[in-house]
């Protein structure tokens, strides 16, 4: 077998695979820039917990409308920010951490949701729910996925700075008269609008996958935010290429195929990243006590 055929045949022969390599890419070029803020929040668990609270707003358009695009993103869309939402007012109100309210909300949220699908769906509309199917992408979801896309990066570009500055002390945000609820409200907006534009490619369960992978791979390569943006999204959209690749080829799914080699990519970052990888800090080590 060549490299062409290896590399380049499935893409070039099989229009599937050419629409779902374009909405993979546009996924990497969207959320792995909010996964790196996330990281950098330390939000990781918060962007998962979000990714989960999709399903019961997915689930319920899914119940009135069917497989609706319109129905199923609207759906998802309120309920992860009604999550959100709700975890910030008891983080708020009460004494318990941002991580544990988003958790149990999370949970609250994929049990209903696992439930409306279990009482009046069937077992295949649940697994297509959970774990979407990016090799069906239409031109419906393209244009979604495109769209948000290209959405966030336009505002992260305009909200840089203020975003930056209430990720590392939001206190001398609000005390130099910075809108610092409003620009964490946008960026919370941005991370589920990426949530579910990845969720009509790689459903509920592995969409959060490609936003925080690569964000959390990045930081063994790299270190200014800028930097660590880039890092991450080619990190995603190689997950992408290669995963699509290795569905195609050993005829696995193809959302688990995606996260599994970002997965891949992670623990060779963990190993070997330049910075603080765990074979450069051995050297470093050894190079200290001789």
């Amino acid at each position: 077998m060549t490299a062409a055929s290896l590399f380049i045949q499935p893409f070039a022969e099989y229009a599937f695979m050419r629409r779902a390599l374009v909405a993979t890419l546009a996924l990497s070029m969207g959320s792995a820039p909010m996964g790196t803020l996330l990281v950098l929040r330390r939000m990781s668990l918060v962007g998962d917990a979000m990714g989960h609270a999709l399903l019961p707003g997915a689930a319920l358009g899914f119940l009135v409308a069917g497989f609706s695009l319109a129905a199923m993103s609207a759906g998802g869309f309120a309920a992860a920010l009604a999550v959100a939402l709700a975890a910030g007012f008891v983080t708020r109100s009460t004494s318990q951490r941002e991580d544990a309210s988003f958790a149990a909300f999370y949970l609250i949220a994929l049990a209903l949701g696992v439930m409306l699908v279990s009482t009046r769906g069937s077992s295949v509309d649940l697994m297509h729910l959970l774990f979407g199917s990016i090799l069906a992408v239409d031109d419906a979801a393209l244009l979604l996925i495109a769209s948000v896309a290209s959405l966030t990066l336009v505002v992260l570009a305009v909200i840089y700075r203020p975003l930056v500055v209430e990720c590392l002390d939001p206190g001398f945000l609000r005390n130099v008269g910075g809108r610092g609820s409003l620009v964490h409200g946008i960026f919370l907006m941005l991370t589920v609008a990426n949530l579910v534009a990845g969720f009509q490619a790689l459903g509920t369960l592995m969409a959060v996958g490609l936003m925080m992978l690569p964000a959390t791979a990045a930081r063994f390569w790299a270190g200014e935010l800028w930097r660590l943006a880039l890092v991450a999204a080619g990190i995603a959209a190689a997950s992408g290429f290669l995963g699509l690749l290795l569905s195609f080829h050993a005829q696995w799914p193809s959302g688990p195929a995606i996260v599994l080699v970002a997965g891949a990519a992670y623990l060779i970052s963990v190993i070997a990243g330049p910075r603080d990888g765990l074979l450069w800090r051995q050297l470093r080590r050894s190079h200290r006590k001789a």
